[in-house]
């Protein structure tokens, strides 16, 4: 580089300490010259004065670093096979040409779940080992889960006040950049904080505590108890006196989650697309597919024709086949030695002459085919296969057995040892893949298995001392090579079979994972022994060192097979030695005079560590050094690292020979060294854009994001190369296009074993020209090599098949992105070596996936901020996102026998969320850019214009009505007599009547002799309900001193006193507000939404029992709520006997009857008016519906404080007569069959529930139906058992109660659900002569934009959906679009609107404010029957016309309940509900217990409950992430995983996300982890 000529005295302050800055770093080594140069001439560029005339451009390397690259790739002190020079100044220019950009919030864990590594202080000593570790570090995996302590430095997020690398600038079309990323400062957070501080909006009314809080359960307090200030916060009066949830129209809580949040937002701003401006058509492919770049380079060469080796001339002297070169060698050179085995030592102390070897390999063949099976064991044929099971470091017994198998015709199965026998403690970890080769091992009929005595002893023994049964592996009988006896002198091996039969089988992996084995022929294997002698040139007693695996590939090709073909002398190195001794194979070569040495590149980077022992090495003798992994392109920086290193040692450059290999094609080729000429070995320096794109294209030298590629060699002698199209037909390539290389040859293997399919695919492909002309009659074998050929027929390989990820049109190769990652600097942070990528499948394409295993001594701030680096390098290089990027512990990858890291288990353990990364990043949004088009709304699209579109397509209009309602419906003489207006003058009525006649029995239930008992606590009749409402109304006017119209609080535990208490207020004209009471072990969170209902409907006086009174008086209630707060409080159980004067008649029946409060799940408080005739209505729909008549039994087993369980407790009962059996839902809690034995006992024929006892009982008695029936419990009695909800049916939950119950005799039909909201407590109930529930079977799809599409079940994005109970009579439904309020079609999902006389008559609000009446109570359809009057319900439906009969003659209409409009969210212009996206996260781990979703800010959280280990909790992430995605279209913006019972829950058993959503800003959820997704 030119120098620029400046006075640096005179330069300003800032740029000095830059150019110091720059000078630092060269000299540490974090820089190097090409980098310093560039990024000083750069800072001087404004100050320059003068310029040498000289100029090579601002991409010309200097002088000094242009001799350093022609002569060597230098060795730096963190160098190894996939790192090189230019790629880690490619990666510091991309990073170093962004800008920083917005700030990443850092991932929240929980201290516990930092492993110990990530504890230490910050200013620690740097790591001075930088190296592929290969020498076994054993870190302790401690992830067991820790207290719940929360450590103020790491609970929930952990900042450091270092800034990430900058944004990378470069357009590249239409592809989205990736986010920039940056590390939050402390600073930042503050001033973040302020922001959200300064922007809290104000609130009129202060906010009160949430009526939902209190749970009846210990399980539903547990889950309201972790965090209840954030429920304090959660609901809200507004200034109507509503009281509703958080809205989103801006951040309202100060904290560490929202602050992060907003980050997080703040990466996203940047739009990722162009708006769409097209409305949604439903599609099936409504996935966009990855459009090609046009202005992608193309391919231009001519077809490629067919590339022959040169021919195979076999030398004269060679031995006709295998076995007659293990006789020859074995009796004329019987004491020359075959093989050396190392010790541990590293002595070559191990020792087998082929004398040795041909009688022991005799004594095996032998004994197998006359001695094995005579204990009545099935014995061995000719033809049979067995498996070879023998450890790494025993090279000597496997050439025994697998000689013995070939001389006794047996076709021999070579294996890796089961994890028992290599490590005492399982772990899947260590034995990855174990299962694979069971299968393979079934499927080729193995029976029998050859080991040695050594392993055998080692091998897990059962308690007869027998070899245990693998994991997956099939029964096998063992038979041990050693110390067997010698044949007669008159026995000979058996005549040869066929050359066409099975010689042995090799086994391989798929790219799917799948273990298969390859068939290699008799022929084929002498075949491929003669071809490598040829091409090798080996001669008898020559001298190799082979450091590979012998039981398969290179090592059993070269080190088994044509060592003992030519009669060479094997010195094997146990990879356990090389972890001790990685140079010991430099030392055989040097002591031995070896001329042959097989090994692999990280072998060779191995040796260049152990420099210690370099002086004493001498590599004159060595004329071939085969590199197996040669076909590698990142191999080259090695071979030249070792050559340079080594030249000096004796080492010739023509000796390091780069071997491409394939196990369905064997050898693909190899450079031969002394075979031809120097000028014949070629190296390319490609574009990796063009190879991106599948073409080659020569690149400059000095080019950053170049690939240099050796050659490795020519064609193999004999055969012939062909190079077809990755994807579709075989077709032949270009010149210059990449593809897959093809192999002709006699020695290739024959097919996969009973695979045929496959096999015709992979063995037997016959090329064609383009224009569909066959290339010529030879069949060619895929190698699974992705390459081209070059001048002179020379092979150069860029990748693998196997490591191909094809994302948005463009491949890209996993050894090229772990050559980048692995270019980031600083790698002290994780292993060398250590790194699994490859891809998933997402949405129709692919995304990256890196893992990579990090330092225990790595902090989460040095983690993270390496991880962002990581992105950026990854995006500027290769111009391609990642998708996941995860960081494991030490050790914890799954390793393959010689210890690499086990791809396919790897990927295996992360799709099953059980990999337990210890730190994940997702980048959802920067990846994904396939997603449907958003809907766009059409505001200009009127309800009249869509009623007429309609009615000319004609479609059915939506709409539904139950039966008429009327008094002549009660047609008894007894109901004539009975006054329908009011409920006190029926229950007067019914006292006088029938005075004796029981109406209420209260069951609880008592461990006596060791078994629960259900007895009746109280019982009730008539006349002492009417007497005892009397005694409460007296006291209420003489000791509470209220006037008619004063509201009362009755504040009771579920039983008979709520039900007098709250006739005791109608009899003397006051109010009554059923409330729940304060739970006794989380009072500091129930007692004040007690306390909110009672000043919310002003409520003059409280009703309530002794137990309860002592409650609100605990010195823990009055630190909550002073006494003096509370208004009057009356205790029921100490009452006068003064009888009322009178009992109070409303002058109209439309007067007031009784409040009802209840909160949604979207946290909104709503209280209703209820009126007399409404109340007495609704008795009358649900008497007619369900026949109740006084002879009958009716079992509740719910809570009686709202809705239509309240009405059910308190109402009906009074109305029909019927005899009321009493379950409260803690008894279900305590004792589960409770409820079964009631009904049970009691014969009842309708029962009525809550999907909370649901839930509990099927919990609870999943094992005991047995023991139930044998107590006599017997459901055939029941008739009806209706579920109490307001919420969309629980398909899953009834469905799994009628199966298990049903061996009690439950009829599948009597199990139904029912429906009530605010307006209209019940619509839909299950009567005694209705029609069966209807099943449906919806498109989500549809219904996210509104449709109703049915489709049959089983279909892709399919959602069962129930019909929540036949409508009550004089009920009468439409559907009506809640925006235009048009009526909608049967097709549409709209908003549920009900007419009923039933209906409430609005809300209580408390300044009297009726603005919503008329929008909630007295709506109208603006098309259609414009005139009639109805209540919005809020929930969304649909109405189905189905073929089902009424009792009156006509076809039934069906009700379908999809989900609550306020819950639902809108993303991308479509309407979610969240149910059913926490449906879909719910199956996506089996550890996941809860989940539950909401949004903020447009932003997607999903919280999760684990139940597990808390080490499992990253595990959640990339499988919520993915199956949101893949089955909603959406990405996950936040996702938080939490301990069980976090959720909380209603007495309902419904989810209030509003609540947790609070609880997650505020910060008080104390989460395992927080992702967010990028």
């Amino acid at each position: 580089m030119a120098d620029i000529n400046v006075d640096v005295s005179q330069l300003p302050e800032d740029v000095r300490r830059k150019l110091a800055e720059l000078t630092l770093e060269l000299s540490e080594g974090d820089i190097t010259q090409k980098g310093y140069d560039k990024k000083k001439s750069k800072l001087l560029a404004p100050y320059n004065i003068q310029q040498p005339p000289q100029n090579t451009g601002p991409s010309a390397p200097s002088p000094q670093t242009a001799a350093q690259r022609k002569a060597h790739r230098r060795l730096t002190r963190e160098d190894n096979r996939y790192h090189s020079e230019i790629r880690t100044e490619a990666v510091m220019q991309a990073l170093a040409m962004s800008k920083r950009g917005p700030v990443m919030p850092l991932p929240s864990k929980r201290t516990s779940v930092n492993y110990q590594g990530q504890q230490r202080h910050r200013e620690r000593q740097d790591s001075s080992s930088d190296d592929d570790s290969i020498f076994g570090e054993d870190v302790s995996r401690d992830f067991n889960r820790g207290g719940r302590f929360r450590d103020s430095g790491a609970s929930s997020s952990s900042f450091s006040d270092a800034g990430a690398s900058p944004h990378h600038q470069g357009g590249r079309g239409e592809r989205p950049h990736s986010a920039a990323y940056a590390i939050p400062g402390n600073t930042s957070r503050q001033a973040l904080a302020d922001v959200l501080q300064s922007s809290r909006h104000s609130q009129p009314i202060p906010q009160q505590p949430d009526v939902t809080n209190n749970a009846k359960s210990m399980r539903q307090a547990d889950r309201v108890g972790h965090y209840a200030p954030a429920h304090l916060s959660s609901v809200r009066m507004t200034s109507t006196g509503h009281v509703s949830g958080l809205q989103d129209d801006g951040p309202r809580h100060q904290g560490k989650v929202s602050a992060k949040i907003q980050q997080l937002l703040n990466t996203l701003k940047r739009p990722k697309r162009k708006p769409l401006k097209d409305y949604f058509v439903e599609e099936d492919d409504a996935l966009e597919a990855p459009q090609p770049d046009p202005n992608a380079p193309k391919p231009e060469g001519s077809t490629l024709t067919p590339v022959p080796g040169e021919q195979l001339v076999v030398p004269s002297g060679l031995p006709r086949n295998l076995e007659a070169a293990l006789q020859r060698y074995g009796s004329s050179t019987y004491k020359a030695n075959a093989v050396t085995v190392l010790d541990q030592n590293g002595k070559p102390s191990i020792n087998l002459t082929y004398g040795k070897l041909l009688s022991r390999t005799h004594k095996i063949a032998y004994t197998m085919l006359h001695k094995v099976g005579q204990k009545g064991e099935g014995g061995i044929k000719p033809g049979d296969r067995v498996a070879l099971v023998y450890p790494n470091n025993d090279p000597i017994s496997f050439s025994c057995g697998f000689y013995g198998c070939l001389l006794a015709g047996v076709v021999p199965v070579p294996v890796e040892v089961p994890s028992s026998r290599r490590t005492v403690v399982v772990d899947d970890s260590k034995d990855a893949g174990g299962q694979g080769i069971g299968f393979l091992l079934g499927s080729l009929n193995v029976q029998w298995a050859l080991t040695s005595e050594a392993c055998h002893k080692g091998m897990s023994k059962s308690s007869n001392g027998d070899v245990a049964n693998f994991k997956g592996w099939p029964k096998l009988s063992w038979f041990i090579t050693d110390h067997l006896s010698k044949p007669p002198k008159d026995w000979h091996p058996p005549p040869k079979q066929s050359e066409d039969c099975p010689a042995y089988v090799e086994y391989t992996q798929s790219k799917e994972g799948s273990t298969v084995g390859v068939k290699v022929t008799r022929s084929a294997m002498l075949c491929h022994c003669q071809t490598l002698t040829v091409a090798s040139n080996y001669t008898e007693g020559e001298v190799m060192v082979c450091v590979l695996d012998f039981k398969r590939d290179v090592g059993l090709w070269h080190g088994i097979l044509c060592s003992v073909f030519n009669g060479m002398h094997v010195i094997f190195i146990p990879y356990s030695l090389m972890k001790i001794d990685p140079a010991s194979w430099m030392k055989m070569i040097t002591k031995y005079k070896a001329s042959v040495g097989i090994v692999k590149s990280r072998d060779m980077h191995w040796g260049l560590l152990a420099q210690k022992d370099h002086k004493d090495v001498n590599f004159s003798s060595l004329r071939l050094l085969l590199v197996a992994d040669g076909a590698n392109p990142w191999s080259l920086t090695s071979c030249d690292a070792f050559l340079n290193a080594f030249q000096s040692k004796g080492l010739k450059s023509e000796a390091i020979c780069p071997y491409a290999s394939s196990s369905e094609a064997l050898t693909v080729s190899i450079r031969r060294p002394g075979k031809t000429s120097a000028s014949k070995t070629g190296r390319g320096i490609l574009s990796m854009q063009g190879l991106s794109h599948g073409v080659v294209r020569v690149d400059s030298e000095n080019s950053l994001t170049s690939l240099t590629l050796q050659d490795c060699g020519q064609v193999m002698p004999g055969a012939v190369m062909v190079v077809i199209k990755i994807d579709g037909p075989p077709v032949l390539c270009k010149t210059d296009e990449v593809g897959e290389l093809c192999v002709c040859s006699g020695y290739a293997g024959t097919g996969y074993w009973g695979l045929q399919g496959i096999t015709s695919n992979t063995f037997q492909v016959q090329p064609f020209h383009g224009d569909g002309r066959s290339a010529g009659d030879k069949m060619y074998v895929r190698t699974g090599l992705l390459g081209f050929l070059g001048p002179g027929g020379l092979v150069f390989v860029c990748g693998s098949k196997e490591g191909l990820m094809s994302v948005s049109g463009r491949r890209h190769n996993t050894d090229d992105i772990i050559a980048t990652v692995l270019a980031v600097e600083p790698m002290k942070f994780i292993y060398r070596g250590r790194i699994a990528v490859f891809s998933i499948p997402v949405l129709k394409d692919e995304r990256i996936v890196i893992i990579a295993e990090q330092r225990p001594d790595c902090t989460e701030e040095e983690s993270f901020q390496w991880m962002s680096r990581v992105l950026q390098a990854v995006d500027s290089i290769h111009q391609v996102g990642v998708y996941c990027l995860a960081l494991v512990p030490p050790n914890y990858l799954p390793k393959t026998p010689l210890g690499g890291i086990h791809l396919h288990e790897t990927k295996k353990k992360f799709l099953d969320g059980s990999l337990h990364p210890a730190n994940v990043l997702m980048c959802p949004h920067t990846c994904v850019t396939n997603l449907p088009k958003p809907r766009e709304h059409r505001p200009d699209v009127t309800p009249s214009a869509v009623h007429v579109g309609n009615i000319v397509q004609g479609a059915r209009m939506a709409w539904a009505q139950g039966r008429e309602l009327s008094i002549s419906d009660e047609d008894s003489d007894s109901a004539r007599k009975v006054p329908h207006q009011f409920l006190t003058e029926i229950l007067r009525w019914r006292s006088q009547t029938t005075p004796d006649h029981n109406l209420y029995t209260l069951l609880n239930s008592k461990y006596h002799s060791k078994q629960w008992q259900v007895q009746a606590q109280l019982t009730m009749t008539c006349s002492q309900l009417h007497k005892r409402a009397e005694r409460i109304g007296s006291m209420l006017v003489e000791k509470g001193k209220l006037n008619t119209g004063d509201h009362v609080a009755l504040i009771y535990h579920p039983g008979i006193e709520l039900v007098a208490a709250f006739y005791g207020c109608l009899y003397v004209g006051c109010v009554p507000v059923t409330i729940r009471p304060p739970h006794p072990q989380n009072i500091s969170t129930t007692l004040p939404t007690v306390k909110m209902i009672v000043d919310v409907s002003k409520a003059s006086a409280i009703l309530t029992s002794s137990i309860v009174l002592k409650l609100l008086r605990l010195k823990e209630s009055t630190g909550i709520v002073e006494t003096k707060a509370w208004p009057t409080i009356l205790d029921t159980d100490d009452l006068p006997k003064k009888k009322l004067a009178a009992i109070y008649r409303a002058p109209t029946p439309e007067m007031i009857c009784y409040l009802d409060f209840s909160v949604s799940t979207t946290g909104m408080l709503a209280g209703v008016k209820m009126s007399h005739a409404a109340a007495t209505a609704l008795c009358r729909s649900i008497k007619l519906q369900c026949e109740f008549y006084p002879s009958r039994d009716v079992a509740l087993c719910l809570d009686p404080y709202c809705g239509l369980g309240f009405g059910l407790w308190c109402l009906t009962s009074i109305y029909s007569g019927h005899h009321s059996i009493l379950i409260a839902p803690s008894e279900v809690e305590t004792n589960p069959a409770v409820w079964h034995t009631a009904v049970s006992n009691y014969k009842v024929r309708d029962t009525f529930c809550s999907y909370g006892v649901m839930e509990l009982c099927t919990r609870g008695l999943g094992t005991s139906t047995t023991t139930l029936k044998a107590r006599g419990v017997n459901l055939s009695c029941v008739r009806t058992c209706c579920v109490i909800a307001e919420e969309r049916p629980r398909i899953h939950l009834t469905t799994s109660f009628t199966k298990l119950f049903a061996n009690l005799g439950l009829s599948p039909r009597a199990v139904s659900t029912s429906f009530g909201c605010r307006v209209n407590l019940g619509m839909c109930l299950q009567g005694a002569s209705c029609p069966d529930p209807t099943t449906v079977y919806v498109d989500l799809r549809a219904l996210r934009n509104d449709r109703v599409t049915l489709v049959e079940k089983g279909s892709p994005h399919s959602l069962c959906v129930m019909e929540s109970g036949k409508l009550l009579p004089g009920v009468k439904v439409v559907i009506a679009n809640p925006d235009t309020k048009g009526q909608c079609a049967d097709s549409h999902l709209g908003e549920i609107w009900v007419h009923s006389p039933h209906n409430a008559t609005g809300y209580f609000t408390i300044y009297g404010d009726e603005s919503l009446h008329a929008d909630h109570f007295d709506s109208h359809l603006a098309t259609g029957d414009a005139r009639l009057s109805y209540a919005r319900t809020g929930f969304l439906g649909f109405v189905r016309r189905t073929e089902l009969t009424q009792s009156d003659g006509e076809r039934h209409d069906a009700i379908f309940v999809v989900g609550a409009l306020d819950e639902t969210v809108m993303l991308r212009g479509m309407r979610y509900h969240p149910i059913d996206i926490e449906n879909t996260v719910s199956r996506s781990h089996r550890k996941i217990c809860e989940c539950a979703v909401f949004t903020w800010t447009n932003l997607l959280v999903v919280v999760v409950e684990l139940e597990g280990n808390e080490n499992e909790a990253l595990d959640l992430v990339p499988l919520v992430t993915n199956v949101v995605l893949e089955d909603h279209y959406l990405i996950v913006g936040v996702v938080v995983v939490v301990d069980p019972g976090i959720i909380p829950i209603n007495s309902r058993g419904e989810k209030q996300r509003m609540h947790l959503r609070d609880g997650f800003l505020a910060d008080q959820l104390d989460p395992i982890y927080v992702a967010y997704n990028m």
